[in-house]
């Protein structure tokens, strides 16, 4: 499911409506944890001052 982290690290999950919107640019990160990866999109969000979405691009198989 995806989410949305605010510039606050509010932490919002989905769906979410459609909207207009581009896509600027997208990181990967290679984390152990939903947690840790909510954690990192939370210190993009304040570095770029803009929300940021979080997706699960390849769900770990032994889980």
């Amino acid at each position: 499911m995806p989410s949305v982290v605010a510039t606050d690290g509010t932490v919002t999950d989905g769906p979410h409506p459609e909207t207009k919107e581009h896509l600027g640019g997208f990181a990967v990160v290679d984390v152990a944890s939903r947690d840790e990866t909510l954690e990192w999109a939370a210190k993009i969000a304040a570095a770029c001052r803009c929300a940021q979405e979080v997706f699960e691009l390849l769900p770990d198989p032994t889980v």
